[in-house]
């Protein structure tokens, strides 16, 4: 796989899975700009590859206009992967307040990124991305509305990829099972319930943001050229149990 002269947006790849998966796509020679919420990417005191050779813009998807508003860089786009979601814990997510920002974050602005971007995705070939979780699939204790929202994800990747498939556009999703980021640290950071979580995890392992960056580059490539509406778990066989 090689994604040369290939022109990636990454929203939500300033940190965790998302950064991981653009560092895998500037590791094949892609052109990758990815979107966070601080002004400078300086000001994520990350100095890797991902700092070095990819484009940034500023872009909190929570703020009025602020997608309608964003302009990014290439004037053609080989793959959308849309990374951005929040989660509140403490309960805090049956207060319908904090229920519609996690949906309007999660659900809402992938469609809308969707929308945003489609016009510029005429090339052969051409991927969009969203990135669900295991909670596309079963409860989240204590998260109706992360749970809803990556549900939802689901469900959208399915009708997404039906309506654009003859317009040359696979439209597919990734579920994450455990990988550490600052949305998991409230596991990860916990030694008692990390080495609880690695006895649901038959590789025993947690995994880490490139395991899903390398997902996310077959799928964008012709390998996957007949895969289109499906929704990849990633998980180390956590779903299996």
């Amino acid at each position: 796989m090689e994604f040369s002269e290939k022109r990636i947006l990454v929203v939500g790849g300033s940190s965790g899975i998302g950064r991981g998966i653009a560092k895998c796509f500037l590791d094949l020679d892609a052109e990758v700009c990815i979107t966070g919420t601080k002004k400078d990417i300086k000001d994520y005191d990350l100095e890797d590859v991902v700092s070095l050779k990819s484009k940034y813009l500023q872009l909190n998807l929570l703020e009025p206009q602020a997608l309608d508003n964003l302009v990014i860089p290439f004037d053609s786009l080989d793959v959308l992967i849309c990374s951005q979601g929040i989660v509140h814990y403490k309960r805090k997510e049956f207060e319908m307040e904090v229920f519609r920002e996690v949906l309007d974050l999660n659900l809402t602005s992938m469609m809308a990124c969707c929308q945003k971007f489609k016009p510029l995705m005429t090339n052969a070939g051409s991927n969009i991305m969203l990135l669900g979780s295991g909670a596309s699939y079963n409860a989240t204790r204590g998260n109706p509305a992360y749970s809803a929202s990556k549900g939802g994800i689901l469900t959208l990747v399915k009708t997404l990829a039906e309506a654009w498939a003859r317009e040359g556009i696979r439209v597919n999703g990734i579920a994450p099972g455990f990988v550490a980021t600052k949305l998991t640290e409230v596991t990860f950071k916990d030694k008692n319930r990390y080495q609880s979580s690695l006895k649901s995890i038959p590789l025993a392992r947690w995994g880490e943001a490139e395991d899903i960056g390398h997902t996310a580059c077959f799928l964008a490539s012709s390998k996957a050229s007949y895969i289109t509406g499906q929704m990849i778990t990633v998980d180390g066989g956590l779903g299996l149990s």
